[in-house]
C-alpha cells in the first residue's frame, strides 16, 4: 500500500455571476448556462468532481497477463512497468475499432477499463482468445467504484500524492479509509476504489476538502475542447485508430503483432486516411449525427457536441479531407454554418 493521503482544503476561484439563465439539453441532461459556466470554471480553475463508476472494468491475473493482452491490443502493454498504464484500442482484423481502453500494471495483475457500450466486446475478446495462456478474468464493474477529479488542484486535493507526470500513472493509498488506486489523467487524476461500497465516503471527504460536484456536461464540454474523441459518441466499428487521430496515444509502431495491426500499419506508412477527426465551430448549437456538407457532397457527420463558456457552439467530426482546416460546412437539414478547425481547440 502507498502512502496515506492528508487531505486538506483547497480553495476555489468563486462561482461566476452569470446575467441570464438559458437552458441546454445535451447528453440526454437539461442543465442551464450558468450551472454549465459554475462547472466549467471548477474544472478549469479548481477542482471538479464527477462519479464514473458505471465504466466497465476488468482485471487480468496470471503470469500471461501481459504476453496475451500484447497480441490484442495497439500498444505496448509488456512494455509496462508497475505503477504505469496506457491507453489502447482492440480491433477487427480489418483494423476497425471494437472499443478502446485504458490498462494499467500494478505488478500483481492489469487493471482494464473501458466505455460501458465497449464492455461487453472487451470480454468477449478476452474469453474467446485466452486459451492456452496463464490468464484468469476478474469482473469489476460493479465491485469497483471510479471518482473523476478534475482540475489543476486535482492531485493536490487527493492529498498531493508523489505521481509521475505522465498520463496513466498510479499509486495505490488510502482516503477517507478505503484502498485507493490515484490515476494521472491528462485533466486531472481518476480514483478506482477497490470497494464500491466507499465510494460515497471517499466523494464525501473529497468535497470536504475542496471538491465541487460537476455535471457531466461540463465534464464532457471540456474533453471536447481538448479534441479527444469518445468511444460510442465520436467512434465506433467503421473508425480506424489513425482517422481519428489515435496512433500518437494509443499504437506501437515498434511491438510485435496484434489483431488488425496489418491495416494500421499499412495505412500509416503508405496511405492516407479519407477522414481525420476535426473541431467544429458552430454558428449555432447542434446535435449529434447531424450531417456535415462541403458544396454539394456530404464530408461527415457530427459527434460529440458541447456549448463552452469560452469557444461557444463547438463539435467533433470525423470530416473527410476534401474539407480542409477553415472550410466552412453546412450543418443539419437547416444548413448551419460551422468552420473546420484543428484540434485541440485554442
Amino acid at each position: 500500500m502507498g502512502s496515506r493521503l492528508d487531505l486538506r482544503r483547497v480553495q476555489t476561484s468563486s462561482e461566476p455571476s452569470v446575467t441570464k439563465s438559458r437552458a441546454l439539453t445535451c447528453l440526454g441532461m437539461s442543465i442551464t448556462t450558468d450551472a454549465i459556466t459554475a462547472d466549467y470554471t471548477a474544472i478549469t480553475e479548481g477542482c471538479g468532481l464527477l462519479d464514473r463508476s458505471e465504466r466497465g472494468k476488468l482485471a487480468l491475473s496470471g503470469s500471461g497477463g501481459p504476453e496475451f493482452l500484447q497480441g490484442q491490443v495497439t500498444n505496448d502493454v509488456e512494455g509496462l512497468e508497475p505503477g504505469a498504464g496506457c491507453y489502447a484500442a482492440f480491433l477487427t482484423p480489418k483494423g476497425k475499432m471494437l472499443g478502446d481502453l485504458r490498462i494499467l500494471n500494478t505488478g500483481d495483475e492489469l487493471l482494464l477499463d473501458t466505455e460501458r457500450v465497449a464492455l461487453q466486446e472487451l470480454f468477449n475478446m478476452i474469453r474467446r482468445s485466452r486459451v492456452g495462456y496463464d490468464v484468469e478474468l476478474h469482473k469489476r464493474t460493479v465491485e469497483r467504484g471510479l471518482l473523476s477529479l478534475i482540475g489543476p488542484h486535482a492531485l493536490s486535493l487527493a492529498g498531493g500524492i508523489e505521481l509521475p507526470g505522465e498520463e496513466h500513472a498510479h499509486r495505490a493509498t488510502e482516503l477517507a479509509g478505503a484502498s485507493v488506486r490515484v490515476i494521472r489523467t491528462d485533466v486531472g487524476v481518476d480514483l478506482l476504489i477497490e470497494d464500491a461500497g466507499a465510494t460515497e465516503t471517499v466523494a464525501a471527504a473529497l468535497r470536504e476538502a475542496g471538491a465541487v460536484p460537476v455535471s457531466e456536461v461540463a465534464a464532457e464540454c471540456l474533453r471536447v475542447e481538448r479534441g479527444r474523441p469518445r468511444y460510442g459518441i465520436d467512434l465506433d466499428e467503421t473508425v480506424i485508430p489513425q482517422e481519428a487521430g489515435l496512433n500518437a496515444r494509443a499504437v506501437s509502431f515498434t511491438k510485435g503483432c496484434y489483431v488488425g495491426q496489418e491495416t494500421v500499419a499499412r495505412l500509416h506508412y503508405r496511405g492516407k486516411p479519407n477522414r481525420t477527426l476535426r473541431g467544429l465551430a458552430l454558428s449555432s448549437p447542434a446535435s449529434p449525427g447531424d450531417a456535415l456538407t462541403f458544396g454539394e457532397r456530404s464530408v461527415g457527420r457530427l459527434g460529440s457536441v458541447a456549448v463552452s463558456p469560452r469557444f461557444g457552439p463547438i463539435a467533433l467530426a470525423l470530416v473527410r479531407r476534401e474539407a480542409e482546416n477553415g472550410a466552412v460546412v453546412s450543418v443539419g437539414e437547416e444548413g448551419l454554418g460551422a468552420t473546420v478547425v484543428e484540434l485541440p481547440f485554442s
